[in-house]
Formats: structure tokens, C-alpha cells, sequence
């Protein structure tokens, strides 16, 4: 499919097929305010993983450029510093555009690949970033939340697939 006839596709649309994943998304991030009191980050970005989950499953939906107000949206919902999750987030998506143009084939275990290794520069990121603001633990307490990270991107892929049939439901 062309970038002509994903615009055209895009417009024609219903507004639940457009709203359902940013809402997701937003949803995701939000979940970060949930009272979970712990020593070390534990909770994974998931806001991250359902950005990661919609772009997988629909290359054509979004550009790169959804990355600067979800990022925006998270930063204000996580607490980190603003425009951590914006630069990642977009630099994510930047990454799995020219993934998708160097791959010759796509399948589940080649997108959880890519997803993982994503989802560790963005903890990664997330980290130094938290740690030029403030005095953060060291960098072996971030290995929790990326391997949980790592082990429920596949449920989100799941719930994004199953919101999907919902977002294009007749």
C-alpha cells in the first residue's frame, strides 16, 4: 500500500478507528498513576508497549511524528523529565520505520525481537534521563522492569490485535 493510499484510508476512517488506539495508548501511560509503591522501577512503560503493539500490528497507521504528544502525554503522567519519553518515543518510531524498510520479511518472533530491543534503549533512556535530574540506584535496577517489559509485550500485542477488530468493527 502506497503513502497515498494510507492517507486516503486514514481519512475515510470512522472516528472510532481513529481514536481507539491513541486512546489506548493515552490509556496505557495513565496507568503510571496507579498507587504501586516500590524501591526500584518495577512497573513497565505501558504506554510504550501499547505504542509499540499498534505500530507492529499497523505499520501504515501512524507516522513518527505521534511519538512527540503520546511522549508529551506519558512524561506528564510518569513524572519523568519532560521530553524524555517525547525524544524516545520518537526516535522508537524512527527506528521501526527503517527497520520496516531493511526487512525483507516480518513475523512474530522478528517483531518481538525489535520490540525488545526498543524497549531497552527507551528504559535505557528513561534512566539517564532520571539520572541527569536526580540521583537514581544503580543501572542493574533497571533489569526487573525491562524484563517484564520484554515478557508482557506480547500481551499487549494480543490486546492491540484484539482492539483492532473492535476499531474496524462494522
Amino acid at each position: 500500500m502506497s503513502r497515498i493510499e494510507a492517507a486516503e484510508t486514514r481519512t475515510l476512517l470512522p472516528l472510532r478507528a481513529r481514536v481507539v488506539p491513541i486512546a489506548t495508548t493515552m490509556a496505557a501511560s495513565a496507568l503510571a498513576v496507579l498507587p504501586f509503591v516500590s524501591d526500584t522501577p518495577l512497573l513497565p512503560p505501558f504506554g510504550l508497549l501499547m505504542l509499540l503493539a499498534w505500530r507492529l500490528l499497523r505499520p501504515e497507521m501512524w507516522q513518527a511524528w505521534i511519538g512527540l504528544p503520546l511522549g508529551l502525554f506519558d512524561d506528564l503522567m510518569s513524572g519523568q523529565p519532560l521530553g524524555s519519553a517525547m525524544a524516545v518515543w520518537t526516535m522508537a518510531l524512527l527506528a521501526l520505520d527503517l527497520s520496516d524498510n531493511r526487512a525483507v520479511w516480518h513475523d512474530y518472533w522478528h517483531d518481538l525481537l525489535v520490540a525488545a530491543l526498543i524497549l531497552t534503549f527507551c528504559i535505557a533512556a528513561g534512566w539517564l534521563a532520571a539520572a541527569i535530574v536526580a540521583p537514581v540506584a544503580g543501572l542493574q535496577t533497571m533489569v526487573p522492569q525491562l524484563l517484564l517489559s520484554i515478557l508482557l509485550m506480547p500481551m499487549a500485542m494480543r490486546i492491540a490485535a484484539r482492539l483492532d477488530r473492535f476499531r474496524l468493527a462494522r
